[in-house]
């Protein structure tokens, strides 16, 4: 299952991460509905509002299907047939749907044939890989393979179609197929939008990390005929729900295990938040002190200048390659390795964050 997500970036470049073109071709940037109700952050659980793309055809009779609009939604789906007035009262869990059952039942199907169908937009998700004998768990932080372009510098909203490619070179979105709602609360009051995430078998890369993943859609094709109700039927646009091998990922501290704790740290590789965390620690001062007298003394690493943007310039360079710790004992059961390598860039960004880090909204405590 999918539980826990990030969705790190600023409304403005969240909105240039989703550059698309419509169905003639034109270079277009999704238009947002309700935009104060996004609030980013590295670690949303479910009931949390999150953006997510749908055609504007939903909204505008006369649209045309392949534009794009943003619009966050609540996680956990509200069925159209729920008949209390807190949707907080929902017995069912609704965060996610099986792609094998979710014609089967009405709170799936029935959106599903009115077109409903969204892109749920993250960084990234979490998932916990369970060890039997110990009971204990590893988080990790799953996402597209990121690829390392040249920088575009800053665009306006007016650019010419060369630079089309341009208007986004950064983290590449995770784009997952997902069913949306609109529930009308009984006693009257404003309409809820809500979605759940399809869920699909894990691929062979995932599968010793959790039996089900996200049905991912790669590619913009793929998220044109998801979205493109109007000219893609429920039974071809189904054709895309399927597990991904183009995934990769790498292990995260326990500090994402708590959703209150909405910081950098959540998703870096668990290799820079042990060394930033005994850096850290002042209780540890006095045995570093008293290592670096026994042994030669090596000049201290000079502070790296912040750089002028505070959007980090992820990409396959930062991720390490297998330097985060073995896993001890029993734990051993199993070890990973990230498929890419080198964490400098990432690492200076996160001490720069850390005294600006973003506090979550609301409070949740799942997982």
């Amino acid at each position: 299952m999918c539980g826990r997500t990030s969705c790190h970036l600023p409304l403005d470049v969240l909105t240039r991460a989703c550059a698309y073109r419509d169905r003639r071709g034109r270079p277009r940037l999704p238009e947002w509905r309700e935009p104060d109700k996004y609030c980013p952050s590295y670690n949303k659980s479910p009931q949390s509002h999150s953006p997510v793309l749908l055609s504007r055809l939903h909204f505008e009779k006369d649209a045309d299907s392949s534009e794009r609009i943003i619009a966050p939604m609540r996680w956990g789906l509200v069925p159209f047939w729920f008949k209390e007035n807190d949707p907080s009262k929902l017995q069912f869990n609704m965060i996610n749907c099986r792609s094998d059952t979710m014609m089967e039942k009405k709170s799936f199907k029935v959106p599903l044939g009115k077109g409903r169908r969204c892109v749920v937009l993250a960084d990234g998700f979490y998932e916990w890989q369970r060890y039997r004998r110990t009971h204990q768990s590893q988080p990790f932080f799953i996402y597209f393979p990121q690829v390392k372009t040249e920088k575009s510098g800053s665009m306006g909203a007016a650019y010419s179609s060369e630079d089309w490619e341009q208007v986004w070179d950064n983290w590449r979105l995770l784009t997952m197929a997902g069913i949306f709602d609109c529930w009308e609360p009984p006693e009257g009051g404003d309409l809820l939008y809500s979605y759940t995430i399809i869920t699909v078998d894990s691929c062979q890369g995932l599968n010793d990390i959790h039996p089900r993943m996200p049905a991912i859609l790669d590619g913009d094709e793929a998220v044109s005929k998801w979205l493109d109700f109007g000219e893609v039927s429920t039974e071809e646009a189904l054709k895309l729900i399927h597990p991904t091998e183009n995934i990769t990922f790498h292990p995260v501290s326990s500090v994402v295990s708590n959703s209150r704790n909405n910081t950098p740290e959540c998703l870096a590789p668990l290799h820079l938040v042990m060394k930033k965390e005994i850096k850290a620690k002042g209780n540890s001062q006095k045995m570093l002190q008293w290592l670096a007298s026994k042994s030669p003394k090596k000049e201290e690493p000079k502070t790296p200048e912040k750089e002028e943007s505070e959007v980090p310039q992820w990409s396959s360079q930062f991720l390490p390659k297998a330097s985060f710790p073995s896993k001890r004992g029993r734990a051993a059961k199993s070890s990973f390795s990230p498929k890419r390598g080198g964490a400098g860039a990432l690492e200076r960004w996160l001490k720069q964050e850390e005294e600006e880090q973003p506090v979550a909204k609301r409070p949740h405590s799942q997982h």
